[in-house]
C-alpha cells in the first residue's frame, strides 16, 4: 500500500482525480466538515495565547498548559475510542465527542483563571479524541474511492482546519480572548446537527475492541516504528505551534495571518504535493527528507531575526503537511491490525509528544534562552528521520504484505460489510 517506488500500488493517491475525491456521500461530507472544525480547535488559541496570558495574569508556561492538558487527555483517550465505538457505534461516538467539545469549549470561554481554562481544555481533548479517531474510521469506511480518497479527504479537513483555526482565533480574539471558545462551541454544535441529519448508524463490529488492543497493535514492528518516529516529529510540530506565538509576539490579527498562511501550506502540501512525492520517491525517502528539512527550518527560525522567524514559521507548514499525510498512510497500512485500532495505538504514542512540547519549550527557555527550545525541536525532527531510515525496511515490506488485507477492509468498510457502506 505504501511502497510506491515500483509504480502505482494499492492506496496510491497520485492517480486520483479531484472529481473522484469530491463525489462522496453526504455522510462523508458531514463528517469531514465537522472534522474541519475539530482541527480548528487545535490552532484556535495560537493567535490569542499572549492575550490569554495578559487577560488571566498568567505566564507563557502556564498558558502553554492549554495544549498540554488537551493533548495529554487526547493521548490517553485514544485507548478508549475503539472500546466506546465498538459498543455504542460510530455515529453515537461521533455525537458524544461533539457534545463534549460543545460543552467544554463553551465553559472554556467562561474561565476566570488559567487553572479553570486548562481543566476545560482537558475535557475538550476527551471529546476531540472520541470524535477525531472515529471520524477517520468513518470516512475511510464510507468514502467513495477507497482508502486513498478517504485519506486525502481527512488530510484536507486537517489542513483546512489548521489554516482556519488561527484565522478564526484572530478575528474573534481581537475583541476578546473568550470569543474564539464560544465560536468553536457554536460551530461544533452545527457539526452535531449535520452528523445527526446525514450520518446513519453503522453496524457495530463483530468483535468488541478492548482498551488494550491499541497497545497490542504496537507490538507490530512496523507500526511501532511509525509511532516512535511520529513521537519525535510531533514534539517538533507542537514546538512550532505552541511556542512560536510567544516568540513572534504579534497582535492577534498578525499572528492569525501568519498561521493562516502556515495552514494553507500545510493543506496544499498534504493533499497535493505529498502524494506526488510519494509516488515518485516512496514514503520512507519523502518522510526522511521532509523531517531533515523541517529540522533545518526550525533551527533557522530559532536563530533568525523577526522577519526570518515569520518566514520560517510559514514555511514549516509545507514540511508538516507532507509529514502528516505520509505518517497517516503508514500508520493505517503498515500493520495487520484493523485501521481504527492501528490509528488509536499510533495516536496514543504521538500525542504524548504533542502534550510534552508546549510544556517543556517555555521551561527550556527559562533554563537557558529563547534559541534552545528550537535546537531541541530540530534534534527531535532528526531523531524522527533516523527512526525512518533505520526501520525503512519494515515500513515498506510490511506495508506491501498488508496491502491485500486492507484492500479487503476497504471493500467491506471499516466497521462491517458492503451493505453497511451502501446504506450510508
Amino acid at each position: 500500500m505504501i511502497n510506491r517506488t515500483e509504480g502505482p500500488a494499492e492506496g496510491d493517491t497520485s492517480g486520483i482525480g479531484a472529481g473522484g475525491v469530491l463525489r462522496q456521500p453526504r455522510a462523508v461530507w458531514a463528517t469531514a466538515g465537522a472534522s474541519v472544525v475539530a482541527f480548528m480547535g487545535i490552532g484556535l488559541v495560537d493567535p490569542i495565547l499572549p492575550s490569554i496570558a495578559r487577560g488571566l495574569d498568567a505566564t507563557p508556561g502556564q498558558v502553554s498548559l492549554l495544549f498540554t492538558s488537551y493533548f495529554l487527555i487526547t493521548a490517553v483517550a485514544m485507548l478508549l475510542t475503539g472500546f466506546v465505538s465498538s459498543r455504542i457505534g460510530g455515529r453515537r461516538t461521533l455525537l458524544l465527542g461533539l457534545a463534549l467539545v460543545v460543552v467544554f469549549a463553551g465553559l472554556a470561554g467562561t474561565s476566570d483563571s488559567v487553572g479553570e481554562l486548562v481543566g476545560f481544555r482537558a475535557g475538550w481533548g476527551l471529546g476531540n479524541a472520541l470524535f477525531v479517531s472515529t471520524a477517520l474510521a468513518v470516512i475511510v469506511g464510507a468514502a467513495a474511492g477507497g482508502s486513498a480518497a478517504a485519506i486525502l479527504l481527512y488530510e484536507s479537513a486537517l489542513g483546512l482546519g489548521m489554516a482556519c483555526g488561527p484565522l478564526l482565533g484572530a478575528l474573534l480574539g481581537n475583541a476578546s480572548w473568550r470569543y474564539p471558545f464560544f465560536g468553536t462551541a457554536f460551530l461544533m454544535a452545527v457539526g452535531f446537527l449535520c452528523i445527526t441529519a446525514f450520518l446513519k448508524e453503522q453496524p457495530k463490529p463483530a468483535r468488541r475492541t478492548s482498551p488494550l488492543d491499541p497497545l497490542r497493535a504496537l507490538g507490530h514492528g512496523g507500526l511501532a516504528s511509525v509511532a516512535a518516529s511520529a513521537f519525535f516529529y510531533n514534539y517538533t510540530f507542537f514546538t512550532v505551534l505552541a511556542f512560536t506565538p510567544f516568540v513572534l509576539d504579534m497582535t492577534p490579527y498578525r499572528s492569525g495571518a501568519v498561521f493562516f498562511c502556515w495552514g494553507l501550506l500545510l493543506a496544499v502540501f498534504s493533499v497535493v504535493v505529498a502524494p506526488r512525492l510519494q509516488a515518485r520517491f516512496g514514503s520512507p525517502k519523502v518522510l526522511g527528507g521532509s523531517l531533515v528539512l523541517l529540522a533545518a527550518d526550525v533551527l533557522v527560525l530559532g536563530y533568525g531575526d523577526h522577519a526570518t522567524a515569520v518566514v520560517c514559521t510559514v514555511l514549516s507548514g509545507a514540511f508538516i503537511g507532507v509529514n502528516n499525510t505520509v505518517y497517516t498512510e503508514l500508520a493505517l497500512g503498515v500493520s495487520d491490525a484493523p485501521r481504527p485500532v492501528a490509528s488509536a495505538g499510533y495516536n496514543f504514542v504521538r500525542w504524548f509528544a504533542a502534550a510534552a512540547a508546549p510544556y517543556f519549550a517555555p521551561k527550556i527557555e527559562e533554563w537557558s534562552d529563547v534559541h534552545v527550545p528550537f535546537v531541541v525541536a530540530a534534534v527531535t525532527a532528526l531523531l524522527g528521520a533516523a527512526v525512518v531510515h533505520v526501520r525503512r525496511g519494515a515500513l515498506t515490506e510490511k506495508a506491501g504484505e498488508q496491502a491485500p488485507v486492507h484492500a479487503v477492509e476497504d471493500g467491506v468498510a471499516v466497521f462491517a460489510d458492503r451493505a453497511a457502506g451502501r446504506a450510508m
